[in-house]
């Protein structure tokens, strides 16, 4: 994989890359994960959830032979902008090491299936054989 930069836009504002360029051969891709732990416990705030959520997808990851290395995009929805800070810290200790940072978009939405819920990600992954 490699990051697609182009030198006449702007660089990222933070741990993201533009675009990824990929030859995917194998693909996982996740359906939105919320944090909700395994003994369905929601915790308070958008930094605890979006953990669980990385942590989710670690697992799906796991189970498919893929890690967050392979993870080409990310997309994470939190209800307020005030739960960015605490979504953007658990991204950015989930991705250390990831070389390429993947293509990410953060979206501000009006909620999800439970009041609780205040942060949602999904990840695209790719692996060559």
């Amino acid at each position: 994989m490699k990051a697609v930069t182009p030198a006449t836009i702007a660089p990222p504002f933070a741990g993201y890359s533009h675009g990824i360029l990929s030859r995917p051969a194998r693909m996982v891709t996740t359906s939105g994960q919320l944090g909700l732990d395994a003994n369905g416990i929601v915790p308070d705030g958008a930094q605890a959830q979006a953990e669980i959520c990385f942590k989710n997808i670690e697992a799906i990851l796991a189970e498919a032979q893929m890690s967050r290395n392979n993870v080409v995009r990310l997309n994470a929805y939190v209800t307020d902008r005030s739960h960015m800070a605490g979504y953007m810290a658990a991204r950015d200790s989930w991705l250390i090491g990831a070389d390429p940072a993947p293509a990410s978009t953060l979206m501000i939405v009006s909620g999800f299936t439970r009041p609780e819920f205040v942060v949602e990600i999904e990840a695209l992954a790719v692996a060559e054989h």
